[in-house]
């Protein structure tokens, strides 16, 4: 059973939400937070699977929220998705830096909300790929060069992870990787995993932003 918190001030929103979730046999909410505050104390109690997190909220918005439950040991296995209403969102990028597995439109469509839900709660991350991509690109372009821009963040890399962080960074799966360069599907997925351990990153959202930041990947660039 996947456990999910929702984290909006709109209680409609919420309410639309959950009844969409608690329908579906192998999900279940176990709490609701209207605000950033409430959303950190309640996914500390419930140490839910997934938090589906308003980046806009009173008192506690969600970049600060998502930072907080990212960085608590205790809720290691709790996976953030942040939800918006316009694709490209400072606050969005914010919390994909601060931690968060990725992002919603908060128009998604039913499938997708339930298809998100699942795929993070079973460890992969980075929905939305094309989305998430040209967000973190309008950010970089924006900021006008990496922010990594001596290299620091690749010096414990080998060529060959190097080699993998650019591919994930161009949003490209295990399966991708492989393909491209030429290797076996479990090969590639352990060189992400070795990056997972040697890079601040925990999950492939944030691959993509270390990828970008570090120069690997240029925007407007494939």
């Amino acid at each position: 059973m996947t456990t999910v918190l929702l984290a909006d001030d709109h209680v409609l929103v919420r309410a639309g939400f959950r009844a969409l979730l608690d329908a579906e046999p192998d999900i279940a909410v176990v709490a609701e937070a209207a605000d950033g505050r409430e959303a950190v104390e309640l996914a500390r109690h419930h140490v839910p699977d997934v938090v589906l997190m308003d980046v806009r909220m009173p008192h506690v918005d969600g970049l600060t929220a998502t930072a907080d439950i990212t960085a608590d040991p205790a809720l290691a296995g709790t996976r953030v998705v942040v939800l918006t209403t316009f694709e490209l969102d400072e606050y969005v990028f914010g919390a994909l830096r601060a931690g968060a597995a990725g992002f919603l439109l908060k128009d998604v469509e039913p499938t997708g909300l339930l298809d998100a839900v699942r795929v993070v709660a079973a460890g992969d991350a980075l929905l939305a790929p094309r989305h998430t991509r040209r967000l973190i690109e309008a950010f970089v372009a924006q900021e006008g060069r990496p922010v990594d821009a001596d290299g620091a963040l690749l010096d414990e890399l080998t060529p060959r992870e190097c080699e993998v962080l650019a591919l994930v960074g161009q949003g490209l799966s295990n399966a991708e990787v492989a393909e491209r360069l030429v290797v076996s599907p479990l090969t590639a997925k352990t060189h992400v995993a070795r990056l997972l351990r040697k890079l601040p990153a925990r999950d492939r959202a944030q691959l993509v932003v270390l990828a970008y930041e570090s120069g690997l990947v240029t925007p407007g660039r494939r």
